[in-house]
């Protein structure tokens, strides 16, 4: 919509930010927002190659010829999607990671292109990896309400079926319950309560985290009800796992 495609100008440290369809664009922190961005429309298809080319050329020369950013962020949906819905060791995702490599050439062609390549550092980051998910019959899933003594009715508010995570808010008298319930209460799933949450992942301490944390190990996700997720690739696992590492390139003069 135009809405979603208004353009927002405004200096933060002396320097002109701009983004196009990066998560987290259409945030505001602080009553502050990116000068000069882009949000997708729902449903975006982020796999579509050409859109990727188009995107690249708006960045350089609108983006950082007509407007003179100083930093641009710029978001490509793939191998993610691909490789959520095929399996990251899956031919389609090995394809869709050529495509990107392809795409990350046409980047430096088209600086290139609008004389950028010697005063522009382009970044090439991830902000996750992904693993393959365990599925088939001999799995056991993490289906919360499978546990025994554990019920549903016994929280206020819970957040699960969206991955390998969770966080409960028991009622009032109900903490110990549920957490006793859920502890140990599935070999592929492991119950903290917060303060007890292991210092290294530094998700304790902000007010919004739950009584209860809920992690799953690699290859498994956290569902209340029923097997909620038909993903075959799934990111969000313990950052030591080795799957869930990424790269970072760096290509510029970096003055």
């Amino acid at each position: 919509t135009t809405q979603e495609k208004k353009q927002y100008y405004m200096t933060q440290f002396g320097k002109k930010t701009g983004s196009l369809h990066f998560p987290g664009t259409a945030a505001t922190y602080q009553n502050e927002t990116i000068q000069v961005k882009e949000v997708e429309l729902r449903f975006y298809d982020h796999t579509d190659e050409t859109t990727w080319r188009e995107k690249v050329d708006k960045v350089m020369k609108e983006r950082f010829k007509d407007h003179d950013l100083d930093f641009v962020t710029l978001y490509f949906g793939d191998p993610d999607s691909t490789g959520h819905k095929y399996g990251p060791d899956s031919p389609e995702r090995r394809e869709a990671v050529k495509k990107v490599d392809q795409t990350v050439g046409y980047i430096q062609e088209t600086a290139e292109k609008h004389g950028l390549s010697d005063h522009l550092n382009i970044i090439i980051t991830a902000d996750h990896g992904m693993t393959t998910m365990f599925k088939g019959e001999d799995v056991k899933e993490i289906i919360l309400t499978d546990i025994p003594g554990f019920s549903l009715k016994d929280l206020k508010f819970h957040m699960v079926d969206n991955g390998p995570s969770g966080l409960l808010l028991p009622k009032e008298g109900m903490l110990d319950k549920v957490y006793q319930a859920l502890k140990g209460g599935h070999p592929n799933l492991h119950v903290y309560k917060k303060e007890d949450m292991p210092a290294r992942l530094h998700h304790s301490k902000h007010p919004r985290i739950l009584p209860i944390v809920l992690f799953a190990d690699p290859g498994y996700v956290i569902n209340g009800f029923y097997v909620f997720q038909t993903y075959k690739g799934q990111h969000g696992y313990d950052n030591e796992d080795m799957d869930m590492d990424m790269k970072n390139l760096l290509v510029g003069p970096f003055e």
